[in-house]
């Protein structure tokens, strides 16, 4: 076994966006593709990280791009510069994580009718916009995401199964949020779980998270027991759908 890594460019308009593609190449069958939505400094060392432990699961990982090639931030106050246009703009944000799912499906590794999403932070909401928005995909799963509605997505149905996990002391998704979320998830018809870590703040699968003013803090269980979480939930949903075939 061994795990092959490219870049994947493509585009939005005049925007040319990079993503990081994790596979392990001891197998020439398509296997199901997982995006892995990056936080508010862009996608980095974590999510592509991240896309390298799905390839070791025997999955492909897709650490997808919504700001543009190598634009990164650095700081609090850059990361929130790059986040906000998205954050007011959700229907760009949308495109983004829809020209995402594209690209992963025209990957040569990938089963293109078994696909996941996953997110951390602001790509938690990514992924939720993403089957929001009715992308035809499995399964979507938020690690410490963001629940703010887009406002653009009411009357549609969810058809993705989604897994929610979430620190109960996330200042940055209250428990009032969280209610309104399962409010919104049933009323989209979605089949959705959302797990709930007591003690815990946001970012808590982030090693290097250690700012209890800002409320991002890790957390060694919560971290070890939501990726066995996702596990689970990759497991289930792609042994469903090749039951289905």
């Amino acid at each position: 076994m061994a795990i092959q890594t490219r870049q994947v460019e493509y585009k939005d308009g005049d925007i040319l966006l990079e993503a990081y593609m994790a596979w392990d190449d001891s197998s020439n069958d398509h296997r199901p593709g997982v995006l892995v939505s990056h936080a508010w400094a862009g996608r980095g060392e974590f999510e592509e990280s991240k896309a390298e432990q799905l390839a070791e699961l025997g999955y492909v990982g897709f650490a997808l791009d919504l700001y543009g090639k190598g634009v990164r931030g650095a700081n609090p106050k850059q990361n929130q510069a790059l986040m906000q246009p998205l954050l007011d703009d959700r229907a760009m944000l949308q495109r983004r994580m829809h020209l995402a799912l594209e690209n992963i499906r025209k990957q040569k590794e990938v089963d293109a009718e078994r696909i996941a999403a996953m997110g951390f932070c602001f790509g938690g909401l990514c992924v939720l916009d993403l089957v929001r928005s009715g992308a035809d995909i499995l399964g979507a799963a938020s690690f410490h995401g963001l629940f703010s509605p887009p406002g653009n997505t009411g009357g549609n149905k969810i058809s993705a199964k989604v897994l929610v996990m979430h620190g109960w002391d996330d200042p940055m998704a209250t428990p009032d949020q969280v209610l309104s979320l399962a409010d919104e998830l049933t009323a989209m018809e979605a089949d959705w779980q959302i797990h709930a870590y007591g003690n815990t703040m946001h970012a808590f699968t982030n090693p290097a998270a250690a700012d209890p003013e800002m409320g991002t803090v890790y957390n060694a269980d919560a971290d070890r027991r939501s990726w066995q979480s996702l596990q689970l939930f990759l497991a289930e949903i792609f042994q469903h759908s090749l039951a289905d075939h």
